[in-house]
């Protein structure tokens, strides 16, 4: 399971998504790097010592949260790690966003998984300023979720009219497939002219040694 938690430490906030195992045990989590506009006035960055593509029964799980799926070089270290399910939870309900998510499953030749939520006015406490108005049943966020394939088809349409749960059988065998014509960290690269490096050590403000 891959939630989103908003993460207290010390006295900062962090937008991260926490991975669990069958057992419930707590796997590993993703701190978001960037906040993105006004969340930087909430949130703290996450370093590279978050980024984890954890080996499961099920495939090599990941996230990238929200907007950093517009960075470059953060999906390409997801997929230098081999990630076969991309977790993208967001809070961009628009269609122009099913666009990028079609176009990291091609690209990195993965199952993407975007979780947006449905959420209604009537959700929030009675003195929350809601911009929409204050009529209960007004959409404050229409959901929007997909899963798609390696390939790029979608394989359950978004819902935007009402809070759901989206399943689908998946077929990692179709990763393996669609890689022969192109991989983005492999037979398709050019390390010779194009190279990232990834600092994956904790960046934290005080160090200490001995």
């Amino acid at each position: 399971m891959v939630i989103g938690v908003i993460e207290s430490d010390g006295g900062t906030l962090y937008c991260t998504a926490l991975f669990f195992g069958p057992d419930g045990m707590l796997m590993g989590k993703h701190r978001k790097l960037m906040p993105t506009v006004a969340e930087r006035l909430i949130w703290g960055c996450g370093d590279g010592s978050t980024l984890p593509v954890l080996d499961t029964g099920l495939g090599k799980i990941g996230a990238v949260i929200c907007w950093e799926n517009y960075m470059p070089v953060m999906r390409m270290a997801m997929y230098g790690k081999g990630i076969n399910i991309h977790c993208a939870p967001t809070a961009d309900a628009r269609d122009t966003w099913l666009s990028t998510m079609q176009h990291i499953a091609l690209e990195g030749r993965c199952f993407v998984f975007s979780a947006c939520q449905y959420i209604t006015r009537g959700a929030y406490d009675k003195d929350y300023q809601c911009a929409l108005g204050n009529d209960p049943d007004t959409v404050v966020m229409r959901g929007n979720s997909v899963i798609i394939s390696p390939m790029g088809k979608r394989l359950v349409e978004p819902c935007t009219t009402a809070e759901t749960i989206l399943h689908a059988e998946l077929d990692l065998d179709e990763i393996a497939h669609t890689k022969f014509e192109f991989d983005a960290v492999g037979h398709y690269a050019r390390p010779d002219v194009f190279s990232l490096s990834v600092n994956e050590a904790p960046m934290g403000a005080v160090r200490f040694s001995k």
